[in-house]
């Protein structure tokens, strides 16, 4: 075998190769076939896989008309999942040494939120995302990551946005 198939196949046990590529694809398709987990627009049951999936600590603070539930990650991320009376994620937000999985966060919203990503003009560190049906704000630095994100039609009536912490 020449370094060139060296670097573009991957032996398989029964002595048959693969291109590369098609690992790669393999790989792509089975990551993005995983059902998206929990978060943004699902049920207060979602907030606990979610903890699962963190590896997190959680702590409920009722507030009036909604509840957080506060995920903190072994690595000292804290998430954040807004949840309405009638137990539905409106809204997350995020900040620590590390990015929490978007994908993750974001739920069913993820798709949008990557269609529509764009970095701030002028800023390579912030992206924003102010769609009628998604609002997020992200943005960072090496270990100092932070965000919001929520769904305008969820917001419970009398919360604003700037409650998002």
């Amino acid at each position: 075998m020449t370094h060139q198939e060296d670097l573009t196949t991957v032996s398989r046990a029964n002595g048959r190769k693969l291109s590369a590529l098609t690992v790669l694809s393999s790989a792509l398709i089975t990551w993005a076939c995983t059902p998206a987990l929990a978060a943004l627009g699902a049920n207060t049951a979602s907030v606990e896989i979610d903890r699962q999936q963190m590896s997190g600590q959680l702590r409920v603070v009722p507030a009036a008309g909604y509840s957080v539930h506060e995920i903190v990650t072994p690595t000292k991320t804290t998430v954040r999942e807004y949840v309405s009376t009638t137990g539905q994620v409106f809204a997350v937000s995020w900040q620590g040494p590390l990015m929490p999985d978007l994908r993750q966060a974001l739920g069913s919203y993820f798709e949008e939120f990557q269609r529509a990503a764009r970095p701030a003009p002028g800023q390579r560190r912030h992206l924003s995302v102010e769609q009628p049906d998604l609002v997020v704000h992200s943005s960072g630095r090496m270990r100092s990551f932070h965000g919001v994100a929520y769904v305008p039609a969820l917001l419970p009536p009398n919360f604003s946005p700037q409650d998002i912490k």
